[in-house]
């Protein structure tokens, strides 16, 4: 507590703003930032306590300033498991966000699809999750201050925002629909048989990250959006071809720009 502490205070010594909406980029997707006027910029390296994104496409800045009229707080570049971090390290900055007085979160990646309805380009807002990680950032000590022992997963991602998010997305004539994001450790991308078995329990696409993070909003009490960019696609597995990160960031960043309205345009809704 006493490290997000330090950083929170921080952070609002350099802020001229209150944000209440914190948004987190996947790989590739940060050009978000285009849409945000820009009040404070702040790099992972220079804020106290904060971890720095090892992964290519992950610029590592925590952007301030306004979206329309809504105020933001966003992450340009997470962190993952898989880079040595601790789930705690990895879950900090929602910690950060929600001390600074955020209430609402959006979470973005890019992911693999595991449902053969679901193709390359596509968008998918995601409805539940699979934990497939193997450290909880909720384990040990709890924060009562933040959030309840036990928290319920009831309904994570909310139905009000994932509903305007589908309308917006079919108003501007992209494809998406709602899914079930599996998340794993990574940093290896999975088998055929693991494609196979990820189908099979009910997972329409994976990836190697946002569930912890969730966790950790839903704990806060926040407000939870996400969104994925399918980059790759496991099911049918006769499909399935080699992928490398360089072509997983050019589809990301061919699709985008589809993500980026419908955000945007989900955040004049929050607004209204």
């Amino acid at each position: 507590m006493k490290k997000i502490t330090e950083c929170s205070s921080f952070i609002k010594e350099k802020i001229s703003i209150e944000p209440q909406l914190g948004i987190i980029l996947g790989t590739g997707l940060g050009r978000l930032i285009d849409e945000i006027e820009i009040s404070e910029e702040i790099s992972y390296e220079d804020l106290p306590h904060f971890p720095v994104s090892t992964v290519e496409g992950h610029s590592g800045r925590l952007i301030f300033g306004k979206i329309g009229q809504m105020p933001v707080m966003v992450m340009q570049g997470r962190f993952h498991y898989y880079e040595g971090y601790s789930m705690k390290q990895v879950t900090f900055p929602v910690r950060v966000m929600k001390m600074l007085g955020v209430s609402q979160l959006i979470v973005s990646n890019v992911s693999g699809s595991t449902n053969a309805e679901i193709n390359k380009g596509d968008l998918v807002i995601i409805s539940d999750h699979i934990n497939l990680q193997p450290e909880n950032p909720l384990r040990g000590q709890n924060l009562d201050a933040q959030g309840p022992r036990f928290p319920d997963l009831f309904e994570v991602y909310s139905p009000r925002l994932r509903q305007q998010a589908l309308e917006i997305a079919a108003a501007n004539g992209y494809r998406a629909q709602e899914g079930v994001y599996a998340s794993i450790q990574g940093p290896n991308l999975e088998t055929k048989a693991e494609y196979k078995w990820l189908h099979k329990i009910g997972a329409d696409c994976v990836g190697m990250s946002t569930v912890p993070e969730v966790l950790v909003a839903v704990h806060c009490g926040l407000e939870i959006f996400g969104i994925s960019v399918i980059t790759d696609k496991g099911i049918p597995v006769e499909e399935l071809e080699p992928v490398t990160l360089e072509e997983v960031i050019a589809v990301a960043m061919e699709a985008e720009p589809k993500m980026t309205q419908v955000i945007r345009q989900l955040i004049e809704k929050m607004t209204v």
